[in-house]
């Protein structure tokens, strides 16, 4: 290593493909269905109290580890949600977004030469976090087209190096949710085992068709043994606020806050203090979020039905993944990697590879992931593109 050389441990780390994707949408004019942020307007209660924080010079650092206000307010949120009282002094860290309290997480609780047992397709921050921490990661995989995953693969996995199970529910990129059976597997395999579990739950209020967010800390054994992890950014519309947390056991909150403190010192004072007007929003702002959502997907659906497009509808989260293999060979391209970029870049439509979620491309290579935290207008402006492509490739009427 040379002095113009980055450390060993980010050698092999290249641009987000998510950001990459939204970088050629904005330089070709093409509709960005690629990186999950909304187009639409944050909530004007929540905007007004971050104003209102910023005039009444809320603008100094907050306690480290969040302000007691939003604490106790996070707390009070998850008490709602059929959890046991949370102490807000030493069981809730508020973190800069759901990010940092992943990178948090593995880098005060996962050891240098330990694994961790991830499911993919993935998130890609993930793979990264455990680079990050020294460590290295088994996947065990989602199984199209409901994305379970197998019993005994998941039990294979674990080895006695493994130190913690990653969970994201609902899930990014494929919209499941891990229903009861699946988190009572998880559970059981962490409690035999001692192992720790990071859950990644940001979209947990957003699933649709009768599908109910279960977390994972409430199942038996794991209340000590949990990181929950949660933001203001996707049910509040609100993803560049960076605001989140993360909820533990005492001994495993303390080693959390110690590289929080480090690693960010402390999340935007106003905006926490926006956090405690959005957490005490009444169960109908939850009801509308939904119903809105379940509109955009059903939305984004039809159009890419009406497009070719292969893919079945999302439970959870606002993203959907769909077979592009008819149109990728149609235009000849390689993989899904070429597809999207020339998708964005000739056809003015920008989705993320589906190789970017897995550890090795091929599994990924006919997929690619459309998010519809959009405005439906937004979302018919790319259907007519698509359907243009389509019909150009004799796929769609």
């Amino acid at each position: 290593m040379s002095a113009r050389d980055g450390a060993d441990r980010i050698a092999g780390f290249t641009e987000s493909v998510i950001r990459e994707m939204t970088r050629l949408a904005d330089t070709h004019g093409a509709v960005n269905l690629a990186q999950g942020f909304p187009d639409f307007p944050a909530p004007d209660e929540l905007k007004a109290a971050a104003i209102e924080a910023i005039a009444a010079d809320r603008n100094q650092y907050s306690i480290t580890w969040g302000a007691r206000d939003l604490r106790a307010a996070v707390a009070a949120r998850y008490r709602q949600d059929g959890w046991p009282e949370l102490d807000p002094e030493s069981e809730i860290t508020i973190t800069c977004g759901s990010t940092e309290a992943m990178a948090s997480a593995f880098l005060a609780l996962v050891d240098r030469g330990s694994e961790v047992i991830l499911f993919e397709p993935l998130y890609e921050n993930y793979g990264p976090d455990a680079i990050l921490a020294e460590s290295s990661v088994r996947a065990v995989t989602l199984h199209p087209p409901d994305w379970r995953f197998d019993p005994d693969e998941l039990r294979a996995a674990v080895t006695p190096r493994t130190r913690a199970i990653i969970l994201n529910t609902p899930h990014n990129p494929t919209g499941k949710v891990f229903d009861a059976e699946e988190l009572a597997t998880i559970a059981r395999l962490c409690v035999e085992h001692d192992l720790l579990a990071f859950t990644d739950e940001i979209y947990e209020r957003i699933t649709y068709d009768g599908a109910s967010h279960r977390f994972l800390a409430l199942q038996p054994g794991m209340g000590q043994r949990t990181v929950t992890i949660s933001a203001l950014s996707k049910t509040y519309s609100v993803t560049g606020w960076r605001v989140g947390w993360a909820i533990a056991a005492p001994p495993l909150t303390d080693a959390l806050r110690k590289v929080h403190d480090f690693l960010s010192v402390a999340a935007p004072t106003p905006l926490q203090a926006a956090g405690v007007v959005a957490l005490g929003l009444p169960e109908s702002f939850y009801e509308r979020v939904r119903a809105e959502y379940r509109e955009r997907r059903d939305r984004i659906m039809a159009t890419l039905r009406a497009a070719a497009f292969d893919a079945a509808p999302p439970r959870g989260a606002y993203y959907v993944m769909a077979d592009i293999s008819r149109h990728r060979d149609g235009l000849g391209l390689a993989d899904d990697v070429a597809f999207c970029r020339a998708l964005a870049v000739e056809h003015g439509v920008a989705a993320v590879p589906g190789s970017s979620f897995f550890s090795h491309p091929e599994p990924g290579a006919h997929l690619a992931r459309f998010a519809f935290a959009k405005r439906l207008d937004t979302i018919d402006a790319a259907g007519e593109r698509l359907l243009t492509l389509g019909r150009r490739l004799g796929l769609a009427r």
